[in-house]
């Protein structure tokens, strides 16, 4: 009887060993921390990545006006007519100003146009239904005393462009960043 009682006890020690190791194994709190994480690492990053690339936007925009502006000032006091600015060495001023590695001068167009009153200024974006780029622009920095507006843009690539973040505004998936300035030129005599 007694060895029935062991290897009775032995069967009865195996069921409770394994259902104590799927007791052990329910109960486990061990990696939980990774498995709340791992659901909300996704959502959690994609968030901090459109947070990122929305802050580079707006510092791209923020360099992009202070070179228009830097370059336009040329334009109005009648510096880039005395120094018979060509279209690309305006558009080199430009390009010197901003100075960041990110930009490239190649993504960069400069619209320089003359108007008679400052009602008929056209400022829409140069862009077709499809959202490519529309390339009618024009280098006329005008005379003393007329209306001029400069308009920069530059394509900015946009890196993170799901999640319902929808940056790009390009067929290309970049972003047309705009920068333009509307002024009476100084009457300077030339």
């Amino acid at each position: 009887m007694r060895v029935f009682r062991k290897s009775r006890m032995f069967r009865k020690d195996e069921d409770l060993r394994g259902a104590s190791l799927f007791s052990r194994f329910l109960a486990d709190q061990k990696g939980a921390y990774a498995i709340e994480f791992a659901l909300v690492a996704i959502p959690f990053l994609a968030l901090l990545f459109a947070i990122i690339e929305t802050a580079l936007v707006f510092f791209a925009d923020s360099i992009l006006n202070n070179a228009s502006a830097q370059a336009a000032r040329l334009i109005r006091t009648g510096q880039a007519q005395s120094q018979s600015l060509s279209a690309e060495s305006f558009k080199s001023q430009i390009c010197n100003a901003i100075a960041v590695p990110m930009f490239k001068c190649a993504k960069l167009h400069v619209d320089v146009k003359t108007y008679q009153e400052f009602g008929s200024v056209n400022l829409t974006k140069p862009l077709d239904e499809d959202g490519n780029l529309v390339d009618d622009f024009n280098y006329d920095p005008g005379k003393g005393g007329e209306i001029v507006v400069v308009r920069v843009f530059y394509e900015w690539p946009i890196v993170v462009n799901s999640f319902g973040i929808h940056l790009a505004d390009m067929a290309n998936g970049s972003r047309l960043l705009s920068s333009v300035f509307a002024f009476r030129n100084e009457p300077f005599p030339w």
